[in-house]
């Protein structure tokens, strides 16, 4: 397939059969995720390599026990990594000024964009993957497996593997919904009705279609798929309990630091 066939053929694939990724065919993925755009060319991001069968189970019950951390044979954990530049600025006397949650950003989109060269590059090749949104509900679990030192954080995870499944592709919301001439464009109610209209029925059936799923649905009484969305799969409570992980994690992990002199110099509002 050319690249465009491949980027509207893309589904994620969560059953994996073992075969074991040739080591050419996993070289020529990871080639793909560094040949990716990255800010100032620096790269501010790592990938680690997991297939042991041991690691990878230690793996799924911090990803909340999907069970394709198991089958697929490749695990890819790609991390904002600023601990590589750090080391090599202060070599060269160079003061590193990246311990700051802009710098946290742009090593995420670093990781991000990295990660889905890598994506394409699996699927050109024949294989499946799937993103884990686990990952940053799992950050303080993943630095310390990781051995992440200062500088480094988890950002996204994927497997990579031959499918076990042939799902459908998956519906989209309509382009016209997403695109924005010039200017963001709001959105009125009979809008937002008809760009989650396919959606709503669509989503709702694939979720029942589960039967764990269903009948978590089923015991919570919602009558939709939004309320799904924000009683089921990602509550409030759980966002903020994540949320809050995240922030002390990022901390530690030298991300927060706000100078003084910003806020004396007025280019950072102080908070009253």
């Amino acid at each position: 397939m050319n690249l465009l066939d491949t980027i509207a053929a893309h589904r994620s694939i969560r059953t994996y059969r073992p075969d074991p990724l040739p080591p050419d065919d996993l070289d020529a993925i990871i080639h793909a995720a560094t040949r990716a755009s990255s800010s100032g060319n620096m790269q501010t991001y790592s990938i680690i390599v997991t297939k042991d069968a041991d690691r990878r189970a230690a793996l799924w019950k911090m990803h909340f026990e999907q069970d394709m951390i198991n089958e697929a044979p490749v695990l890819l954990t790609f991390l904002v990594d600023w601990n590589r530049m750090n080391r090599w600025c202060r070599a060269r006397e160079a003061d590193p000024g990246y311990d700051n949650f802009l710098c946290f950003l742009v090593g995420f989109a670093d990781a991000l964009i990295a990660a889905q060269n890598a994506a394409l590059a699996a699927e050109s090749l024949g294989y499946g993957i799937c993103y884990m949104g686990t990952t940053l509900c799992a950050t303080p679990q993943l630095v310390d497996f990781f051995d992440l030192p200062l500088g480094v954080f988890p950002a996204t995870t994927m497997v990579v593997g031959k499918p076990a499944e042939d799902p459908e592709t998956r519906a989209r919301l309509p382009v016209e919904s997403i695109v924005h001439e010039e200017r963001y464009h709001d959105f009125d109610e009979d809008r937002i009705a008809q760009t989650y209209r396919d959606r709503e029925t669509e989503g709702w059936n694939r979720y029942m279609a589960f039967p764990d799923l269903a009948d978590r649905i089923r015991e919570s009484g919602v009558k939709n798929l939004a309320q799904v969305y924000t009683t089921v799969k990602y509550t409030r409570e759980g966002n903020i309990r994540f949320s809050k992980d995240l922030l002390e994690g990022l901390e530690r992990h030298g991300f927060l630091n706000h100078d003084d002199d910003a806020f004396n110099t007025g280019i950072l509002p102080r908070e009253a």
